[in-house]
């Protein structure tokens, strides 16, 4: 739905000044916040390693969760400090034209999306992706489409239109994409949160198109995971074979060696779990 208030004269700026935060920037920036203390006191490897976006992680373990759990975590002051300045500078006239509800449905979505491109052109990286840049990408690209004509100060002295601003952004998020930078910066999943709020908003606003990609996602990982699980039932039945034969040879089962008796115990219990099913 669009109405006159999204045609923003030249000469207003987008500083969200008038008021007290909207419940859903506030919230959010209070568990972004929370998390990132929780970071600075554990200091560990941790919790990057099971809550941070690795996509060999998440098709070879299964860690599905991290679609959604990557976008609260920060690499360090700064990363959280512009991230949590970019929610609180374009989320709030969003969420006030949308209200709460849908502001954290389209934030969810661009996030959770923008891990979903990521996986998808970096299936076999083991490198993790924090932050909650693909969302606000998202919100980025809605502020854009809906306020295109809204001043933003662009490091606080060159003013641009909201709709040159998501462009300039999304074509250094594509360049960057293609450059493959060392920068420690996500910029694969930057493109992703906008082309993600991009299609949300211009499809009319269904989840459709992302419950069915998430679908088959999970269909792919849990396939994959059988057929990787059987192979290796099979490897060990065909070691505990090989040791039988042994058996004869090395005068008895005493014989074997542990690594041997290791073999048949495992074959075993996977003959025992066959005759349980």
């Amino acid at each position: 739905m669009r109405s006159e208030r999204y045609i923003e004269p030249l000469q207003r700026p987008s500083w969200p000044v008038y008021g007290g935060l909207t419940p859903a920037v506030r919230n959010l920036l209070l568990v972004n916040g929370i998390v990132f203390l929780l970071q600075l006191i554990i200091r560990s490897g941790w919790l990057v390693y099971y809550f941070g976006l690795t996509p060999t992680l998440v098709h070879q373990k299964l860690y599905i969760w991290q679609l959604g759990t990557y976008m609260f975590l920060h690499g360090d002051f700064f990363h959280i400090l512009f991230n949590m300045f970019t929610l609180w500078m374009f989320g709030q006239d969003l969420e006030r034209d949308w209200g709460s509800r849908y502001f954290y449905k389209f934030y969810f979505v661009c996030g959770i999306g923008a891990g979903l491109f990521t996986l998808g052109l970096t299936w076999g990286s083991s490198a993790a992706t924090i932050g909650a840049s693909g969302a606000l990408f998202g919100i980025l690209a809605a502020f854009g489409l809906l306020y295109p004509n809204r001043v933003i100060y662009l490091w606080f002295l060159i003013p641009v239109r909201a709709k040159y601003l998501v462009l300039f952004f999304g074509f250094l998020a594509l360049l960057a994409s293609f450059q493959h930078t060392s920068d420690g910066i996500g910029h694969i999943t930057h493109l992703g949160g906008l082309l993600v709020g991009w299609v949300y908003l211009k499809r009319g606003r269904s989840l459709k198109w992302v419950t069915d990609f998430g679908r088959k996602l999970r269909y792919k990982l849990k396939e994959r995971k059988y057929h990787r699980e059987e192979a290796e039932k099979r490897a060990i039945l065909a070691s505990a074979d090989e040791v039988l034969d042994r058996i004869k040879d090395v005068g008895g089962y005493h014989k074997l060696s542990r690594r041997d008796k290791k073999i048949l115990e495992k074959a075993s219990q996977l003959l025992g779990e066959r005759d349980n099913e």
